[in-house]
């Protein structure tokens, strides 16, 4: 796993340039891409004081769940009710690549919509798994720019 540290200050959903991660939620996030291989897993960062704290399972239902992602709306909306009524936001969103490292494909980056937001991908091509955190450009050209992050607790 990426655990890196740098001081910049890059504001993406109220985080600096290194972000830090609960070891819990990051635990948890390959967990669920253990449990939902072949298929794609996603869901929820929640974020607190400029932190990771908790991550929240969604629904994939996109129609090819091996090789693509959709966070069921309804749970979208249901978790960012409940993480707001818990005083954490959303800071962004996970998924997996059951057979792929953790870079964005073609399709996360056509589809991502979010540049304000964290993306944290889970590759479980190798053992042990491969996580890496990523902003939208925010020069708007669609590519994605890696973040490093530090696990704590």
């Amino acid at each position: 796993m990426v655990n890196v540290e740098c001081g910049m200050r890059d504001v993406v959903s109220g985080f600096s340039r290194t972000v830090t991660i609960a070891r819990t939620a990051l635990d948890a996030i390959v967990a669920h891409a253990r449990d939902a291989a072949p298929a794609e897993c996603c869901g929820l960062l929640l974020g607190r004081d400029g932190a990771v704290v908790e991550a929240v399972r969604t629904a994939n239902v996109a129609e090819d769940q091996r090789s693509r992602f959709v966070i069921d709306p309804k749970d979208h909306i249901d978790h960012r009710r409940e993480a707001r009524h818990r005083g954490f936001k959303v800071a962004g969103f996970y998924h997996s690549h059951p057979r792929a490292a953790a870079s964005p494909s073609a399709t996360d980056r056509a589809e991502a919509s979010y540049p304000d937001h964290l993306y944290l991908i889970v590759g479980l091509a190798h053992e042990p798994p491969d996580v890496g955190l990523f902003r939208l450009d925010t020069a708007g050209t669609g590519n994605f720019l890696r973040l490093p992050f530090v696990t704590v607790g």
